[in-house]
């Protein structure tokens, strides 16, 4: 699945639904700057009311709650991850080296604005799902096919797709937030060198792609 199939944008919007979509983005666009320099504790609807000139009541008939515009910047993230997962998958290479460069996608998209995934991911509830037709969905079920396809080739072990897909997202999202954090892996006890981004990319893909791989399939 592509990232043309979801949530495809309609060349046919009338000018009122113009207008709503960009003041959605301004909505937005002035939320990420009081997180970026704020937090979540310094952006409430009426500051971001105040913020763009607009009355805190208006702001409402674009996005039900702060939680609502949350969901709209987690969105935005993975519109923009599964583009880069397409130019991925439309490269050559094999189904490792293809299964590696989406997870690098994730963590590159996410450093491009670090600020703008921080943010995406605040306040997420423990029981929130991906709904089906959203770009969240679109990017679990396009990592869960890619599981299935290792599956099926031979190169993967037999494991419940959701359970693996959940545990691949929490390596790289873990390994992300920690980026964002801290830019430059220090060394550790027993070496004193620093890490570049670059070799903790490279170590840290390979090393779930070989917890996932099935017995006698990878060279030591």
């Amino acid at each position: 699945m592509s990232s043309t199939d979801v949530a495809p944008e309609c060349c046919c919007a009338t000018p009122a639904e113009r207008r709503r979509e960009k003041m959605r983005d301004t909505i937005i666009t002035a939320a990420q700057a009081i997180f970026t320099k704020d937090g979540e504790a310094g952006l409430s609807m009426r500051r971001l009311a105040e913020a763009i000139d607009y009355s805190p009541a208006a702001l409402y008939k674009y996005f039900a709650s702060k939680d609502d515009l949350f969901e709209a910047v987690r969105e935005q993230f993975f519109e923009r991850l599964l583009k880069r997962m397409d130019q991925a998958l439309n490269g050559s290479g094999t189904t490792q080296e293809l299964f590696e460069a989406c997870g690098r996608s994730y963590i590159e998209t996410a450093l491009e604005e670090p600020s703008t995934f921080m943010m995406a991911f605040t306040g997420l509830k423990e029981d929130t799902r991906p709904v089906e037709g959203t770009f969240g969905y679109a990017a679990a079920e396009q990592l869960e096919c890619m599981i299935k396809q290792g599956i099926d080739e031979g190169i993967l072990r037999k494991v419940d797709l959701a359970l693996a897909g959940k545990a691949v997202w929490a390596a790289v999202h873990g390994l992300t937030i920690l980026l964002i954090q801290i830019p430059t892996m220090p060394g550790g006890v027993t070496h004193e060198n620093d890490y570049t981004r670059e070799d903790i990319i490279r170590f840290h893909t390979d090393f779930i792609w070989r917890g996932m791989a099935a017995p006698g399939t990878i060279a030591t």
